[in-house]
């Protein structure tokens, strides 16, 4: 059945200007890093996308390497945007990096001009489109010079692939020194994506929170929930097919101490009080800074993409609330 968007799509949805920059972005973005991969039900990443777009979810978040195997949630995206989501193109924010092992060798990994430029032109054939709205670098190369991977950047711009330019895990000091490169050379770098959460304050250790709003940046944040351990999930320990269970990658079973669960229920019976969930009072924690233009959710099924919407309804914080929040960190 062809896909046809809602009327109402616009009607809730809160658009965030990105820094100085004259795009906005919807406080909630999708994430296509783990459920849009080769291993995935292709018939629910397409509900999934029109879930979130139906509701004002304009941005679309991939990368290179996303799947598994990398590049399929590209090719997976691609597809849905060729059969079904063609039309909507022009209201959409398509974003995708390159920064991690991509291919063999010595030219498929980390920020040279020839690793960027091949990985982007790569990318787009993925996806079936001429250019993407953000293009980011997705790690600090120790390295390759600074100058090349930014001017890297600028020619993918000037080359017409990439409207804005952003950097993911860069902290303070990096993030400057890029941000002078790419003035000098009139490149439109606009925004930042970094981990950020209730449970994971980098960014405010390391100078980017900081930095970001100096120099008029916005930040988007990935793992908003701390890759689970701001849900329900794991309140009661650990269950036999959380992702600690069964795949230990990225979220370790020695995190989930008993001092972490101690927090992790004080934290959800604030949310309770607050009559949200704590996934929604984590999401709505980050939105309540202005230098974050978004953030991105992932998601496993359409409801609950739904779930995460609601916590842009409600009442903000107080400052009791909010030091609650930072007690239980």
């Amino acid at each position: 059945m062809e896909y046809h968007a809602s009327n109402t799509r616009y009607e809730a949805m809160a658009y965030r200007r990105c820094g100085r920059s004259g795009l906005k972005l919807p406080a909630l973005s999708l994430g296509l890093w783990h459920n849009f991969g080769d291993t995935g039900n292709y018939e629910n990443m397409k509900q999934m996308c029109f879930t979130a777009f139906d509701h004002g979810i304009t941005h679309f978040d991939l990368a290179n390497n996303y799947g598994p195997e990398p590049g399929s949630a590209e090719t997976n995206f691609g597809r849905i945007l060729r059969e079904d989501m063609r039309s909507c193109r022009d209201e959409m924010i398509i974003s995708t990096k390159a920064g991690y092992l991509m291919w063999n060798g010595p030219y498929g990994d980390w920020g040279s001009r020839k690793y960027l430029i091949a990985s982007l032109d790569q990318s787009l054939q993925r996806l079936g489109l001429e250019y993407v709205d953000i293009f980011y670098h997705h790690r600090p190369d120790p390295e390759t010079p600074l100058e090349e991977t930014m001017g890297a950047l600028a020619h993918i711009v000037e080359r017409g692939k990439a409207l804005y330019i952003g950097l993911s895990n860069y902290n303070g000091e990096q993030m400057a020194q890029a941000a002078c490169l790419l003035k000098e050379m009139s490149c439109p770098f606009i925004i930042n994506q970094n981990r950020y959460s209730i449970f994971d304050r980098t960014i405010e250790q390391n100078g980017l929170k900081a930095a970001a709003a100096g120099a008029e940046k916005g930040i988007i944040s990935f793992s908003p929930l701390a890759q689970g351990l701001l849900t329900d999930r794991y309140l009661q320990g650990i269950p036999g097919d959380s992702r600690i269970s069964t795949d230990g990658r990225f979220l370790k079973r020695d995190i989930l101490t008993e001092e972490r669960l101690e927090k992790i229920r004080a934290l959800n019976s604030l949310a309770a009080e607050r009559g949200e969930t704590l996934a929604q009072m984590a999401l709505k924690w980050l939105l309540k800074d202005e230098v974050i233009c978004s953030v991105l959710i992932g998601a496993s099924r359409p409801s609950q993409i739904l779930d995460n919407l609601k916590a842009l309804e409600g009442a903000g914080f107080t400052k009791e609330e909010l030091q609650k929040i930072d007690l239980y960190s």
